[in-house]
């Protein structure tokens, strides 16, 4: 056992025993016998559509069972009716009323699937880099200083939420998957690549890995001592979804002692938490858990997307960040929620967002002001919702490139005419009489559609930095 071990265990606490529920066996969860009988078929037939896992510690720990199914945790988790579109939803339904055969009934899931924007802001057709002349599918690289990488085993999660943009991770869908197999690549494509400084682990769920598994892709990273690599980021539900990863798990000393390896190798360590609701701060194994982590030297920031039904609410809003600065977590990004999957159930209009961004941030002191949003991750960069203006006579939108495809874009405001029903960036129109934004392509140059609702205009200039063209 480390010094680390030694000093830091969490005492006697019981270890639970993880336990999954999925459409094959959520019929076992007493708590569900209480609901209407319209949810529980709900989750079956959504449930064939869009992926479905939740865990004892969801049920036990975090949902209120007394105001389900109207409980935002339960909503986050389990599918609702309201997930699909009546017609997707009607056309599962009849299939599985009628006993049709299983591949019948995927073929159909499979098809609305594919209606559901699978895999939006360009990230199959233009996140994926090249290395001497092949893809590297386990690899994205979409902005010039971060690099995500997809390790093979953490491409699941503790649990589920209904509303994650990556649902084709776990839906079963051929040639939609990222996933890399090993560490040698992505060490060699850092090493061609100068300019990256920051590599996160995503997915899925990096920490559903064991602790062996998760070293075998970290420690070549350190080992390769590249000069210019900074940070290591783990993008996790863990906190939320299970706790114990960090606690009583077999593996949770060496997860650790992991973590402050990293630290001293001389990297920064990042663990990028999805906290999408106060709830789940408000456990002991969770709060016992961030104070393990933060005493490896790593640091937990937190976002989460705006979410109707779940979050969409500033004072619930301001009460996370106050108590995430409470608990040594900074507060990081507030997401819009992605155009994809369930987005018709959680979405909102970007004005909306922005008045409750604005008037949540009005409530917390400076700590909490290191977040940043409302954030649409679309096509061209990460796009800021500034705010409502007047300017030039016209009522505007206020938006601003907070990350892009070009370097040069970083930073740059922009103008569109206000516009209080839009949810996503291809909703908007330029402002002032501009025939399109900045970021959009020149005319007459080819139109390329990207699975929802219209032709996508956003062409990105070819980068500058050394990436792919």
């Amino acid at each position: 056992m480390s010094g680390y071990e030694k000093q830091h265990r969490p005492g006697k606490r019981s270890a639970p025993k993880y336990r999954a529920y999925s459409l094959q066996n959520f019929e076992q969860i007493p708590q569900l016998q209480n609901l209407p009988s319209e949810h529980l078929r709900a989750i079956e037939v959504v449930g064939h559509v869009l992926p479905f896992r939740v865990n004892n510690y969801v049920v036990e720990e975090l949902i209120d069972w007394d105001q389900a199914p109207d409980d935002p945790i339960y909503r986050m988790t389990f599918p609702q009716p309201g997930m699909l579109a009546p017609r997707h939803y009607q056309r599962i339904d009849e299939l599985l009323a009628n006993d049709a055969d299983r591949s019948a009934v995927q073929e159909a899931a499979y098809d609305i699937r594919l209606q559901l924007n699978p895999h939006p802001a360009g990230q199959l057709e233009h996140n994926v880099p090249s290395m001497d002349g092949r893809k590297l599918p386990g690899i994205q690289h979409k902005y010039r200083e971060t690099v995500l990488f997809f390790p093979s085993q953490g491409q699941t999660c503790h649990a589920f939420c209904t509303f994650c943009f990556r649902w084709p991770q776990f839906a079963g869908m051929p040639g939609l998957k990222f996933a890399a197999q090993e560490a040698g690549q992505l060490v060699d494509y850092l090493g061609r690549h100068p300019e990256v400084t920051d590599v996160l682990f995503t997915g899925g769920d990096p920490m559903v890995m064991r602790a062996k598994n998760l070293s075998a892709y970290i420690e070549p990273l350190l080992a390769a001592r590249l000069p210019h690599l900074r940070s290591i980021r783990i993008g996790t539900k863990s906190l939320s979804y299970w706790p114990d990863r960090y606690l009583t798990d077999s593996d949770a000393d060496q997860v650790l002692t992991l973590f402050e390896r990293v630290q001293q190798a001389g990297l920064h360590l990042a663990l990028m938490a999805h906290f999408n609701h106060p709830r789940e701060l408000s456990t002991a194994a969770v709060r016992l858990a961030i104070q393990r982590i933060r005493n490896t030297g790593a640091q937990i920031r937190s976002q989460s997307p705006l979410l109707r039904h779940i979050n969409d609410e500033a004072d619930l809003w301001a009460d996370m960040w106050r108590q995430q600065v409470n608990l040594g977590i900074i507060p990081y990004y507030m997401f819009v929620a992605r155009d994809t999957g369930a987005r018709r159930y959680f979405e909102l209009p970007l004005v909306r967002a922005w008045r409750i961004f604005r008037d949540a941030y009005n409530q917390v002191s400076g700590l909490a002001r290191t977040v940043r949003g409302p954030i649409m991750s679309a096509h061209p960069g990460k796009v800021q919702v500034v705010g409502a203006a007047q300017a030039a006579g016209q009522k505007v939108l206020v938006l601003r490139m907070m990350q892009g495809r070009n370097a040069e874009w970083v930073q740059r405001p922009f103008f569109a005419t206000y516009d209080a029903k839009a949810m996503w960036l291809d909703d908007l129109k330029p402002a002032f009489g501009q025939r399109r934004f900045f970021f959009e392509q020149k005319p007459g140059g080819p139109r390329r559609y990207d699975g929802h609702r219209r032709p996508f205009p956003y062409e990105p200039a070819p980068l500058r930095w050394g990436g792919w063209a």
